[in-house]
């Protein structure tokens, strides 16, 4: 599994928390345009991004070429991850998921979680 590595703000913080849960998932951090673009041509399998309200920075470049259809905000301010929405998220196609940096250390584990029991 590749995880690419977007959004504004604290995208070495997601690489670690995604490497202390499982090391053998290969990680990428990019700008936002890149990332997207990687997962616009197959380069990568899921997008993770952090900004500060969850959905803009963190999944605007995302949206653009990959389709909202694709991404989801899984938390915003004062709106912590939900774990069966992110698991509904998953298993309904979604493979960009944006979320505020305060939530990271919620929301990677939920994210990686969900993706390894759907596939």
């Amino acid at each position: 599994m590749k995880i690419v590595i977007g959004g504004q703000v604290e995208k070495k913080a997601i690489e670690e928390k995604i490497k202390e849960i499982d090391p053998s998932i290969e990680t990428v951090i990019k700008s936002d345009l890149e990332a997207a673009m990687a997962m616009k041509t197959g380069q990568a399998d899921y997008y993770f991004g952090a900004c500060h309200t969850g959905g803009g920075g963190a999944l605007a470049m995302a949206i653009a070429l990959i389709g909202r259809d694709k991404c989801e905000t899984v938390s915003m301010p004062g709106k912590k991850p939900n774990e069966e929405k992110v698991i509904e998220a998953v298993k309904n196609g979604k493979k960009a998921f944006g979320f505020t940096a305060d939530h990271l250390d919620l929301a990677v584990p939920m994210l990686i979680k969900a993706i390894k029991s759907a596939n």
